[in-house]
């Protein structure tokens, strides 16, 4: 299964803070881009940010507790 994009941001904190959650309510949930994120000023704009991932059998209901984290959360 390949992983699916379920949240995006340029925020380190917070792609880690989404990922924290959706490792809690029992996803397999992975960071990807951050280090090069980090590494270069700006980089993050090039690259569409900072990922969250899932498999793409979790996708669907990731999607759903990240959009429910949004709303809750602002």
């Amino acid at each position: 299964m390949h992983p699916v994009t379920v949240f995006q941001s340029f925020s380190s904190a917070e792609a880690q803070l989404v990922r924290s959650r959706l490792e809690a309510a029992g996803f397999s949930a992975h960071v990807n881009h951050e280090l090069a994120a980090m590494s270069m000023e700006g980089y993050s704009l090039a690259t569409g940010g900072i990922l969250v991932q899932v498999s793409s059998d979790q996708a669907e209901e990731a999607q759903e507790l990240v959009s429910s984290m949004q709303v809750s959360d602002k």
